[in-house]
């Protein structure tokens, strides 16, 4: 046997911010270290960071890259790492890893395939690198002197260990490089990546790991950056080491840590022997393109490893156990790395805020729980007012207020089930009421127009000055906080315009904006009902307990508090009370608006393929109950008139979070213009195949609340 120690490292960095990324890649380094850890491989573009946009054009960003890496050499002593940064060869920047050992760097192995879909932009900054291309690049700095290195499609060498890369979308494509580095008899693949969130997207990724060990006869290591890096894209930190078509080990993930090492020992023999029997093509190895050094690889004693799920992974709830802890991630390193004192938020006792306000207690539930208390106020020490504090309550309290704001439209059923929320999760809890300040502008306009202003005449106006007005009073108290405001918007809203520009898509940062109601409505029957999955995770040895301990093991955190929402059924209360405003009345019922959604945006069908999908799921049958034709028709048509008229509100639509391939964020995903022919033929087209030609009725509420300006 041959038994070497490696170790994927997970790294939490911020675009651009030098000092920070520096140290972070130094601790994680001697930690693995400490751990005694031959081989460590760290995240894509850790140096500078993923998400720099265009600061990638500047030439400072390369200096500024180059700069930290020739500091972080220095601590590389008895340890190969492989460390990622732009670097501009040729006048070309390339996403690039480099391979560091014994502070010496060794060269640069530069990505090969961009990813250029969805959230990604690469091609707009990087090269792609050609296969079996190796050339030089000199590095100059006043210190170190003018040195130059292999740069390009390289294998290193390490005393006999052939070591490749693919780095991130590399592992993604039918002809990735790890097919020629086969070829070439390596013996480990380091896979340094910045691959975001999406929901069961871990699983893909195991998959082609695993494979890739067991197809390409190797020891395959998986690095991913970790929490919220720059905004949108929330990041799990994935880690895995797999060898042979079996999983070793697997890291925990969406961890509140600022790096997390996790180690395996690989045997390079059984790897060489998977190779030399199922070899079938052998190819020349490539002298030129392999760079060769001497390290001392240590003994290592042989260990029994075997990958296993963490409790909340394999508890029967993956997606909704994602949603929570993605979404609490994103807002706990959104808060800390915007170095604001909290968050403030409307809470109209309805879903959507009542989602994100369970959700920024799961944040500091879930803080404590990973990092201890005290280990969340040393995080979070720039906020003196939870330093005091002894339980994630009290600290829900000093970094969460909500705001309770009714008019004479407000029910008591909303309010009590936002004071019952607050109470219940610890948040500050305020109650004013707005309709005098409606009043006052219903006056000065009727004033101006010379008449009286009505529902049955000016319906969408009357409806939207509510939910404005209750803008200004909820910034003011972000003001004075110095905190976040969040929006309270989600994504079936945005994609048919159900909201009110600066009102209740006023805000800092909208947490919900990329997951549909349908789904929202569930997750919050199950939060109260059914929980979060804490069992068996670690404990910190200081971690200080409650009343309601989140530190004991076997324990499920739910928010008893969300009992009065869930009965209730979900309106914008903006209409007077006795017209019973509902909001799938004002729409439709939000699962059909999700399947229409889906298939007509993320599958691209038009609409009378889109009537079909729905009619096959939801149309009338005998012995069950559904929709008839006329009514889907009508809701098909519905949401591509307003899908159309809308697009300007998802273009000014505050920072959403990236949960899924459904994300409708104009800036990140899902480009449509704002101006355009509203499926106006293709409407007809559908209409026509509905009524084999013949003029439809058109029956049923037309959808007007909250869908105007």
């Amino acid at each position: 046997m041959k038994l070497l120690k490696v170790a994927a490292g997970v790294l939490n960095q911020i675009p651009l911010a030098w000092e920070h990324n520096k140290q972070n890649i130094i601790n994680a380094i001697e930690e693995a270290k400490r751990q005694e850890v031959s081989l460590l491989c760290l995240t894509e573009l850790c140096i500078s960071g993923y998400g720099c946009e265009d600061a990638f054009f500047a030439q400072n960003t390369i200096d500024q890259s180059v700069a930290s890496l020739l500091d972080i050499v220095e601590y590389t002593s008895d340890i190969a790492v492989a460390v990622g940064l732009p670097l501009r060869h040729n006048n070309r920047t390339f996403d690039v890893a480099c391979l560091i050992a014994n502070k010496r760097i060794l060269g640069f192995a530069a990505k090969q395939y961009m990813a250029n879909n969805g959230v990604h932009y690469e091609t707009r900054w990087f090269q792609p690198w050609p296969a079996y291309v190796r050339d030089e690049i000199k590095i100059s700095s006043s210190s170190h002197g003018d040195f130059s290195y292999p740069f390009g499609d390289i294998v290193f060498d390490l005393s006999g260990i052939r070591i490749g890369f693919e780095i991130c979308e590399d592992a993604w494509v039918a002809n990735r490089p790890g097919r020629i580095l086969y070829e070439r008899g390596v013996d480990i693949i380091l896979n340094p990546t910045a691959s975001h969130f999406a929901f069961l997207k871990s699983q893909v990724r195991e998959r082609f790991v695993v494979d890739a060990s067991r197809a390409f006869g190797v020891s395959y290591i998986y690095s991913n950056m970790l929490g919220n890096e720059a905004g949108r894209m929330i990041y799990d930190g994935d880690a895995m080491v797999a060898s042979n078509g079996e999983l070793l080990v697997s890291g925990p993930r969406l961890s509140y840590e600022d790096f997390l090492i996790v180690p395996a020992v690989v045997d390079v023999e059984a790897t060489r022997l998977n190779q030399t029997q199922n070899r079938a093509n052998l190819s020349l190895s490539y002298p030129n393109l392999r760079v060769s050094e001497r390290f001392d690889w240590p003994d290592i004693a042989p260990v029994i490893q075997k990958a296993e799920l963490e409790a909340w992974e394999r508890g029967g709830y993956l997606k909704e156990e994602e949603f929570a802890r993605a979404v609490a991630l994103g807002l706990f390193d959104y808060l800390r790395k915007s170095r604001s004192q909290g968050y403030v938020l409307s809470l109209s006792g309805g879903a959507d805020s009542s989602a994100i306000a369970a959700t920024v207690y799961l944040m500091i539930r879930m803080a404590v729980q990973n990092l201890g208390l005290e280990g969340v106020k040393k995080k979070l020490s720039y906020i003196k007012a939870i330093q005091d504090c002894h339980t994630p309550e009290e600290m829900v309290g000093k970094l969460l207020t909500v705001m309770y704001q009714g008019t004479e439209n407000s029910s008591d059923d909303t309010f009590n089930s936002a004071k019952e929320l607050a109470e219940d999760i610890g948040a500050t809890f305020m109650n004013i009421n707005i309709n005098g300040l409606v009043e006052t502008y219903r006056g000065l306009i009727e004033e101006q127009l010379g008449r009286k202003l009505s529902w049955d005449t000016d319906d969408l106006a009357l409806q939207n000055i509510q939910a404005r007005v209750r803008a200004p009073g909820i910034w003011m108290m972000a003001n004075l906080n110095n905190a976040l405001l969040l929006s309270t918007s989600n994504r079936s809203e945005a994609a048919v315009g159900y909201a009110t520009m600066d009102g209740d898509t006023a805000g800092s940062i909208s947490p919900i904006t990329g997951i549909d109601k349908h789904f929202l409505r569930g997750w919050l029957r199950w939060l109260e009902t059914v929980g979060l999955n804490i069992k068996n995770e670690s404990t910190p040895a200081d971690r200080t307990g409650s009343t309601n301990d989140p530190t004991t093991s076997d324990q499920l955190i739910k928010v008893k508090g969300l009992h009065a929402v869930n009965n209730l059924q979900p309106t914008a209360e903006l209409r007077p009370l006795d017209k019973k405003q509902t909001d799938e009345d004002d729409l439709m019922p939000y699962d059909v608006l999700n399947s229409i959604e889906e298939a007509a945006i993320r599958d691209k069908q038009p609409p009378v393929e889109v009537l079909k999908l729905v009619e096959v799921r939801y149309a009338e049958r005998e012995g069950s109950p559904g929709y008839d034709r006329e009514r889907l028709l009508v809701w098909v048509e519905r949401f591509f008139k307003l899908w159309s008229r809308n697009q300007w509100k998802r273009e000014r639509y505050a920072p959403s979070f990236h949960l899924d391939d459904h994300n409708l964020d104009p800036r990140s995903w899902c480009r449509f213009p704002i101006l355009s022919g509203g499926f106006e033929k293709e409407l007809a087209e559908m209409r026509d195949f509905a009524t084999d030609r013949k003029p439809a009725s058109r029956k049923g509420n037309p959808g007007r609340g909250k869908i105007g300006f």
